[in-house]
């Protein structure tokens, strides 16, 4: 059988439904973790430990292991993994992204600089060292601006400035959360780092596609009914077909694989976020995987296929045909309301009695500790529904959220 080298994180969303995915399509897996597990010696063809930071060694082990389980295809599921999945590949001969066009993908700092420098449609930007004077940067940029890290994903540490006080507000909160132990031991030299953005105003929409050759293919484009305004910018509500006007949504894919050829991106899965307004499309980012949380499980194929086999199809060569289901589709990112420790939840049976809600997740359980954004990095769970048309999608999911509650202690 074919065998997937898979880099999986151990706390990734992620991992059942790609492991389901394989199932179906008759594809032999390799999970490769960041954590060694218990039950790696009693399944030595299915798991695997490699360092994701250190990408040179992962690929080492990974050429190692594939002496004796040959490996058809390498694919990472995140920033951290896809760069460790890169190098693999090119140390096994297998097609892949440039390491480089990957960790630019995954960095905001190196994202900003190849789009400026290719002339894509991008916000002015600055790079500031927590070393600087948070008051003498104040006085140097535009305003209103955006201030985040260059690392970090879920628009974690994503805050949004007015004026000079809110500025070095914002600066002080991003400095704490560089500072803890795992965000600084991840982030290594980036976790001094602090981009100051020019804010975009405007809708904005994020495109699901797989680039072959260098060549862009949309799979969903989703609209985020929500305003993302700030001062933070927690995405909650996902839905698909974009209600765009069709130029616009052309242009927006346009606009992407603008930037995938100014990163140098080539070859996979890719998630793009984008800013529409009337002075055009505004590349927010790129990132050289497929989308992050549950949220595939909004889209599916008609074939009956998820975006995980899709994936999974071209990262083994075999270029899927599969468009989108025709209803329309949507899924709720369930925010943090508080910080504290969750007791429980109340209305999961009647969220899920709505009509077009067609799955709801709660993926924090009782005696978790939960944190809000911009600190926080994680959902209460998800909510997916389906419909004719997005306006009811929508709505269906906007109901379920009022029919939930979230006791926090």
């Amino acid at each position: 059988m074919t065998r997937v080298l898979l880099l999986l994180p151990t706390t990734s969303y992620r991992i059942p439904d790609f492991l389901a995915a394989a199932e179906r399509l008759g594809v032999d897996v390799t999970v490769a973790s960041d954590e060694p597990s218990t039950m790696e010696p009693l399944n030595p063809a299915g798991l695997l430990t490699l360092d994701f930071d250190d990408p040179a060694a992962a690929a080492a082990a990974a050429e190692r292991f594939a002496r004796t389980h040959p490996i058809a295809a390498v694919l990472g599921v995140d920033e951290r993994t896809a760069i460790a999945a890169a190098a693999i590949a090119g140390r096994l001969g297998l097609p892949h992204d440039a390491i480089a066009a990957v960790r630019a993908a995954g960095n905001k700092a190196l994202l900003r600089r190849a789009l400026a420098e290719a002339g894509a449609p991008s916000p002015g930007h600055r790079v500031f060292s927590l070393d600087d004077d948070p008051r003498v940067a104040a006085s140097a940029v535009r305003y209103p601006c955006v201030l985040k890290p260059t690392f970090l994903s879920a628009s974690r540490g994503v805050i949004r400035a007015d004026d000079p006080t809110t500025f070095v507000a914002a600066w002080s909160r991003i400095g704490a959360i560089l500072a803890l132990p795992e965000v600084a031991r991840r982030g290594g030299a980036s976790a001094r780092e602090v981009l100051v953005e020019d804010y975009v105003p405007g809708a904005e929409v994020s495109l699901e596609g797989i680039l072959t050759r260098g060549r862009l293919r949309v799979l969903a484009l989703f609209d985020k009914p929500d305003p993302l305004e700030g001062p933070f910018f927690e995405e909650t509500l996902y839905v698909t077909p974009s209600r765009l006007p069709d130029d616009l949504q052309i242009r927006c894919t346009e606009i992407a694989e603008q930037g995938c050829r100014a990163l140098g991106l080539s070859q996979g899965p890719v998630h793009a976020e984008l800013r529409v307004n009337e002075d055009g499309v505004w590349i927010v980012e790129i990132a050289a995987r497929s989308i992050g949380g549950l949220c595939s499980r909004a889209l599916r194929f008609d074939t009956g296929a998820s975006l995980e086999e899709l994936v999974l199809l071209q990262a083994l060569g075999r270029e899927p045909a599969d468009e989108r289901e025709r209803s329309a589709s949507g899924v709720l990112m369930i925010p943090i309301p508080k910080r504290g420790v969750i007791e429980g939840v109340r209305g999961e049976e009647a969220a899920r009695a709505i009509p077009n809600v067609v799955e709801v997740t709660i993926s924090i359980h009782p005696g978790q500790k939960v944190v809000p954004l911009p600190e926080g990095d994680r959902y209460l769970g998800f909510v997916f529904s389906r419909a004719a048309t997005p306006e009811r999608a929508e709505a269906a999911l906007r109901e379920a959220h009022a029919r939930l509650e979230f006791v926090i202690r």
